[in-house]
Formats: structure tokens, sequence, C-alpha cells
């Protein structure tokens, strides 16, 4: 016995286009609001990068005059000075690699979230485009005398 297949109403046809097209949106502004916000959290990444790279160049300046002050004058005070220039120098370098590991993970996420909404703008304009032409008003033809 043959079984029957269902048949799709136009309704319901219509129904599924139209929430696919409100996705389609929804995905885009929602796409756009993420890239936005992963490019902002990116920048303040970037600065904090640059200030603990600029600190740590600072930082060992100092760690290389207090290291030659101290073979010159082996003084407690000199010794004291050392061990705490190389101690705030591990903690910026330490910084600076949870800095640089959060930067790389934000920019590996906000690539792809460039290419998606790219994709998804991409067919937004194609349905646009499509919605154009299909929903030309028909030309009227002249009656021939």
């Amino acid at each position: 016995m043959a079984t029957k297949k269902a048949v799709v109403k136009s309704a319901v046809m219509a129904k599924t286009l139209e929430s696919a097209l409100a996705g389609l949106a929804t995905i885009c502004e929602s796409g756009g609001k993420a890239v936005d916000s992963r490019a902002k959290d990116g920048k303040k990444l970037a600065a904090s990068s640059k200030r603990l790279s600029k600190k740590r160049a600072t930082l060992g300046k100092r760690k290389k005059a207090a290291a030659a002050k101290l073979k010159k004058d082996a003084t407690a005070d000199n010794r004291n000075a050392l061990k705490a220039v190389e101690k705030e120098l591990a903690a910026v370098v330490k910084e600076s690699a949870k800095v640089k590991k959060a930067k790389d993970a934000n920019n590996a996420e906000l690539s792809g979230l460039r290419v998606s909404v790219k994709c998804a703008n991409a067919y937004v304009k194609g349905v646009a485009a499509a919605d154009k032409v299909l929903n030309k008003p028909k030309k009227k033809r002249r009656k021939k005398k």
C-alpha cells in the first residue's frame, strides 16, 4: 500500500520563509553588535599589552642599572633594590603573558565573527535584490489599434 506524502501548504511556506528572513536579520544585527564589542575589547587589550611592554622595557633597564650598582657596591640596600626590580619584572611578564593569551583568543573570535557577519550581510543583500525583482509591478501592455 502506497503512503501519501504530505503536501506543504502555501501559508506554512510563507510563515517559514518570514521566520527565516527574520532570523537572518537578527543574525546580522546581533553579529554587528558582537563585532563592535569584540573590537572594543581588542583595543583595550592592545593598549594594555603596549603599556605592559613599555613597563617591561623600563624595568629591564632599571634591573641592568641596579645590577651594575650592586656589582660596584654590594650593600644590602642595593641587593634589596635589585630583588624588588626582579620581582616587579616577573609580575609584569606574567601579566603580559595573560594579556597576550586573552588578546589572541579575542582576535581569533573576532575574525570568525567578521566572516560570519560578512556572509550574513551578503545573504541579506541577495534576498533584498531577489525581493526587488519578484515584487516588480507587471508591465501593462497597450492594446493594438
